[in-house]
């Protein structure tokens, strides 16, 4: 196997193991600092399969990804974390235990679904599919079992690194009109959560969304 396609693998198994370790932080610091560590995984990643495939635009969707996912979006978060006084401890749905407990089995299934098709496969994509989809849904979960408006925010972004990297390792990337896109549309959205986020706590106090049930009874 060449070295590039070890150092992709590498890069993808240890992409996998950043989103484990989201999904059982409990830290809302940490929480951050592990995502924009994801991002920087993310654009040696992009970097790589741009050196391996020869397809030039992913350079830039690499340089884009350091900026953007690194450097930006984890200096907006601890700037509005700082901003909220936020100082609480992360709040799951399910314990951590069981959080890792059906995360293996979302690995176990993500690698099952795969196999077809990575024996399909060949090159770059055979074996990064399974990767690919495990952190799809370990970000979707983390998303599901957090209480808390900022932690979901996180575990959205992670869900869009998770697809990005699919995107860009396994399909050997998007148009760079359409990674520009998004990436304008990610940008906005922290801001619009931000917005969200002083809302909830000049209304509620608090930043846990199960307050938000009280306006159904209302």
């Amino acid at each position: 196997m060449p070295l590039t396609l070890q150092i992709v693998n590498l890069l993808a198994a240890l992409l996998l193991l950043i989103v484990f370790a989201m999904l059982a932080q409990r830290r809302i610091l940490s929480l951050i600092n592990l995502f924009a560590l994801q991002g920087a995984v993310l654009a040696l990643s992009t970097f790589v399969v741009a050196y391996y495939t020869g397809q030039h635009h992913l350079y830039y969707s690499a340089g884009l990804t350091l900026l953007l996912k690194v450097m930006l979006l984890p200096w907006l978060l601890h700037r509005l974390i700082r901003q909220l006084d936020v100082k609480w401890d992360v709040e799951t749905l399910l314990n951590i235990p069981v959080s890792m407990l059906v995360g293996i089995a979302l690995v176990i299934f993500s690698f099952n679904l795969a196999a077809p098709i990575s024996q399909m496969a060949h090159g770059l994509t055979r074996g990064l599919i399974g990767i690919a989809l495990a952190s799809v849904l370990l970000s979707l979960l983390m998303m599901l079992t957090r209480r808390k408006a900022v932690s979901q925010v996180v575990a959205f972004l992670s869900l869009e690194n998770s697809l990005f990297f699919a995107a860009a390792s396994a399909t050997q990337g998007m148009p760079l009109v359409v990674e520009f896109g998004i990436a304008l549309d990610v940008l906005v959205a922290t801001f619009i959560f931000g917005i969200f986020f002083f809302q909830i706590r000049e209304t509620f106090d608090s930043l846990d969304i199960s307050h938000m049930e009280k306006l159904k009874d209302d």
